[in-house]
């Protein structure tokens, strides 16, 4: 046997570009799974999926080109039913042996664990790889994720776009193959409009180059590297530096088989626009690269990414100009008539807008956010008139032309019109903050104004939610309860505010009191904490921690996360998972105590020298933590009471807890109890015992 390079292409029209990662990457597992299920040694090194928008491709460097010899065990009957009492093959047996086309005499004997029985072993040859690889492309092709597959022509078949042609290479020689209409050749294709023939692979090793020859890059991330340099270098031309966003740059990749830059320009006048609807209309709907000045700011000038290589470059810019134009046009005259109107005589239209059905209106929204927004901003020392006013007026741009055609822009588009009206800059940011995070990995508001007003909004919305009856149901969660759950949460934590969760669900709760519809405040609280689980996952906290912490159900989040870094620290050290399990155990112990447990320990009553001194150690470190604990300094807590480990050690190695006196044991219970309560005052650690 020896190793040859492999490759597989299959050539089609324009793949979906979102769609095509998950394509070549399912191609390119699919191939590899089929030869690892025959038992096809090969070589994978840094091979990858390798794709372009008209081309799915697998390329490795070395596969077998046939398979190691293929061993059977195929079980027959056991003797006690095989052979009669004089050793005579059964009619069992016989027909065992006759469907294995041998003599019962040719069989081996084999046994497990019910005893004795006939087995035919067989070898044989390996079959040659190329025979195999129809079987095992056609298997990768039926696995691919495709939703909704494509037909073409009257055939049955079907795929995600018309295929045109199918190379399959093993070493030097075409594997041959009929697939979805086609046979297979060593013949792939060029660039559509650059190199519009057919190209001659000798072999597999040739593929990338000659592509490239062919002015096709058929490695991703070959394109995406000559894209941002050729971006960079247009912006740098321009003066300014190019915005290159994760999700555009990707959707440009899986757009173009030969990426080539063309700096592009707009009218000044349009800069007027909120540079967002001008940045969303470039990228969002022409995936063009804006350029930004050194401040940020967004310049006349833009960055459009052609799939050929022109001879009449500033023809193709005048095509990329013409057709941002209009959009433009249209987000300059939404601005304009919104700018005339202005945001406060916006909020009029709230009142006819229905919020849901059972929530009233969006002005009634918005007058129980302003409410929330208050409190909260009384608690965090914001001024709360300056929270009145931000929460009145966040709600006025879903009234502007410009959201509605733009409807990401919420927010966005209030704090310009806000800064325009005349409104503080305070509180025209936190009428665009009162929206963060927006989606999973983005920021929580940055100023103390859009905190207390991203609070608030969430606040509403979950208590609103669940007095509706909209609470989420499996995939089905059709007011982002869930979402607003975690970025309340968030907003919590990371800005640091100490609020009492469930008084603030209880405001919210009594926000709701004119609409006639109440939500259950604790069921609330347990949504929201469990919305943490994998917020805290993320961040590589254990579950076990997290549940030490939640058992507790802190009033204040931000007590929550200290709480959990606490427990985190505590669990590095020696003593932790000693006094875990001790406190386990004193939990069981008090769970199956009978009768009133007294609530001091008698001193009279300490009989044994190990309890006399757990008793004088547990009154010391409550002496030593009480401080620390009502200053919340939960880490000092844990870090004393780690000390404890001696004496709870020869305690339960040395006194019976439950004596036969009743005033002793009693005693003894409340010694437990005493040291439980005060171990479990930060988390219960007993979670973190295995």
């Amino acid at each position: 046997m020896s190793m040859q390079p492999l490759l597989i292409e299959l050539g089609v029209e324009e793949l979906p570009v979102k769609a095509l990662p998950g394509l070549a990457q399912a191609f390119f597992d699919g191939v590899i799974d089929g030869l690892a299920k025959r038992g096809i040694a090969f070589e994978r090194d840094d091979a990858k999926p390798l794709s372009t928008p008209r081309r799915l491709a697998v390329l490795l460097p070395g596969v077998e080109t046939e398979q190691p010899e293929q061993h059977s065990e195929v079980f027959g009957p056991y003797l006690n039913i095989a052979l009669d009492a004089n050793g005579e093959p059964t009619k069992a047996l016989q027909g065992f042996a006759a469907k294995a086309g041998i003599d019962w005499t040719a069989l081996e004997r084999t046994t497990d664990a019910k005893g004795e029985r006939f087995v035919l072993r067989s070898v044989t040859p390996g079959a040659q790889t190329a025979a195999l690889l129809p079987e095992i492309v056609r298997e990768a092709i039926a696995a691919m994720p495709i939703p909704k597959p494509m037909r073409w022509g009257s055939h049955e078949y079907a795929f995600a776009r018309p295929v045109h042609w199918l190379v399959l290479l093993h070493g030097n020689d075409v594997v041959d193959a009929e697939l979805l209409g086609l046979k297979s050749d060593r013949m792939s294709r060029g660039h559509r409009f650059m190199a519009d023939k057919q190209v001659w692979l000798s072999n597999p090793g040739d593929y990338v180059e000659s592509l490239k020859a062919a002015s096709v890059l058929v490695d991703a991330d070959a394109r995406r590297e000559r894209i941002v340099a050729e971006v960079n270098a247009a912006a740098a031309q321009a003066g300014g530096v190019a915005r290159i966003t994760d999700d555009n740059l990707e959707q440009v990749v899986n757009l173009v088989e030969w990426p080539t830059a063309v700096l592009c320009s707009f009218e000044r006048e349009f800069l007027a626009v909120p540079q967002e609807a001008l940045v969303e209309t470039m990228e969002v709907n022409q995936k063009f690269f804006p350029v930004l000045d050194d401040g940020g700011k967004l310049t006349e000038k833009f960055i459009g990414i052609a799939n050929i290589e022109s001879r009449d470059v500033a023809e193709v810019a005048k095509g990329y100009e013409r057709v941002i134009r209009p959009r433009f046009s249209d987000a300059k005259f939404f601005f304009d008539e919104d700018m005339k109107q202005g945001l406060v005589s916006m909020g009029d239209g709230l009142k006819t807008v229905t919020y849901q059905a059972k929530l009233g209106s969006v002005a009634d929204k918005v007058q129980r956010v302003s409410a929330l927004a208050q409190v909260v901003a009384a608690q965090v020392d914001v001024d709360p008139v300056h929270a009145k006013r931000a929460a009145e007026l966040a709600k006025n741009d879903l009234q502007s032309r410009m959201v509605n055609e733009f409807p990401e822009l919420q927010g966005i588009a209030g704090r310009h019109y806000a800064l325009a009206g005349g409104e503080s800059p305070s509180v025209a940011l936190a009428i665009d903050e009162a929206y963060q995070p927006r989606f999973a990995a983005d920021d929580i508001a940055a100023s103390p104004l859009g905190k207390v007003l991203a609070i608030a909004e969430r606040l509403d919305t979950l208590a609103g939610g669940f007095a509706a009856g909209l609470k989420p149901t499996g995939n089905k969660d059709p007011f982002a309860l869930r979402r607003n759950a975690l970025g309340l949460a968030r907003s919590i934590i990371e800005s640091g505010f100490d609020l009492d969760l469930r008084a603030l669900l209880t405001a919210a709760n009594a926000g709701l009191a004119e609409r006639k519809v109440q939500a259950d405040v604790g069921e609330l609280y347990d949504f929201v904490v469990d919305r943490l689980k994998g917020y805290y996952a993320d961040k590589g906290v254990p579950a076990t921690h997290f549940n030490a912490v939640a058992e507790l159900k802190p009033a204040s989040l931000y007590d929550f996360d200290r709480r959990i870094d606490a427990i985190g620290i505590f669990a590095q050290l020696p003593e932790a998972e000693a006094l875990a399990a001790a406190n386990k155990r004193i939990r069981n112990i008090l769970r199956k105590a009978e009768g009133e447990i007294p609530g001091t320990i008698d001193p009279s009553l300490l009989r044994e020298p190990a309890e006399s001194e757990l008793a004088e150690a547990v009154v010391a470190a409550i002496d030593d933590t009480g401080t620390a604990l009502s200053q919340k300094d939960y880490v000092a807590v844990l870090g004393r009471l780690a000390r404890l480990r001696p004496q709870v050690d020869a305690f339960f190695d040395n006194v019976m807890v439950n004596a036969e006196e009743p005033a002793l044991r009693g005693n003894r219970l409340a010694l437990l109890r005493t040291l439980g309560d005060r171990l479990g005052s930060v988390a219960a650690i007993e979670h973190l015992s295995s």
